[in-house]
């Protein structure tokens, strides 16, 4: 990683990287029907007892066109609060646009500022020739660089993932099973195993809801506590939508916690509202 800080690194590896192989064709259809136009949530990342930041997942009203294919615009923004703010301010933006028919990305951005540290970065799917064109810079003044990478077939940006990750059916899994993980992130293609384990009920601020229980393996590192060091739970409904993560780091647990949403293309599986007894 870059930054070891990154709220949105922080929030979207364990949650973005969650992607799911599948057999190698750079025209792959995926079937979705947990996500569409407009869905927008809203969470709010707790380190400890203290409220440090918040967060938004929404896709666009309308669709694009990237490389003459249709594709929904996907949005991720963090922005750290209160005394977080004074000493790491943070204002990240994480863009992709995903083609409709196969999950896959079609280009990638992202717009990084964190205290004086500036990034941006743009990237070029080209799934037929398994190629990654990247633009990117620190500064307004600093020049371009520019590089072309090999990828793997059907591989993911870190959001795209997370989308793709949405439309498997966990009811074709078993317990413990692990999902196999491809990403392109930072100009490296990383790999991740994602242990399936089952169902349970967590409470979030926007009420008690029955949820997928996902474990990323964590590979070793300075920022998490040990390979199961990061929970992410998901709506166990056609949504499919991150209701909570959770995270035990060196430093203290994280809380990533949904407290709003809308433009779900189905009913959330709530079993009693916030602040109601179940």
């Amino acid at each position: 990683m870059t930054r070891r800080w990154s709220l949105l690194l922080t929030l979207l590896l364990p949650l973005l990287a969650l992607l799911a192989w599948q057999p190698a064709d750079g025209s792959r259809t995926v079937k979705n029907t947990s996500f569409t136009k407009g869905e927008k949530m809203h969470y709010k990342v707790h380190y400890g007892l203290i409220n440090a930041a918040e967060a938004t997942i929404e896709v666009s009203s309308s669709l694009q066109r990237i490389n003459d294919r249709p594709c929904y615009q996907a949005t991720v923004t963090g922005r750290t609060l209160g005394s977080f703010d004074f000493f790491l301010r943070v204002r990240d933006t994480w863009r992709t646009f995903i083609d409709t028919t196969s999950i896959l990305p079609q280009r990638f951005y992202r717009n990084i500022e964190e205290n004086t540290y500036r990034k941006r970065e743009t990237v070029d799917f080209d799934h037929y020739k398994n190629m990654a064109s990247v633009e990117s810079r620190k500064k307004e003044k600093d020049p371009v660089k520019r590089g072309t990478y090999k990828i793997p077939e059907n591989v993911q940006d870190l959001v795209s993932g997370f989308y793709f990750l949405r439309t498997l059916d966990y009811d074709k899994r078993r317990v413990g099973e692990v999902i196999r993980v491809q990403g392109f992130f930072s100009n490296e293609v990383y790999n991740m195993d994602v242990v399936y384990k089952g169902r349970e009920t967590v409470e979030t601020k926007a009420g008690i809801i029955r949820a997928i229980r996902l474990v990323p393996k964590m590979p070793p590192n300075k920022l998490f506590r040990g390979e199961d060091g990061v929970s992410v739970y998901l709506s166990d409904d056609r949504n499919k939508i991150p209701v909570l993560i959770q995270a035990e780091m060196f430093v203290g647990a994280v809380k990533v916690d949904m407290y709003k949403y809308q433009g779900l293309k189905h009913r959330l599986n709530v079993v009693a509202r916030a602040g109601a007894n179940p």
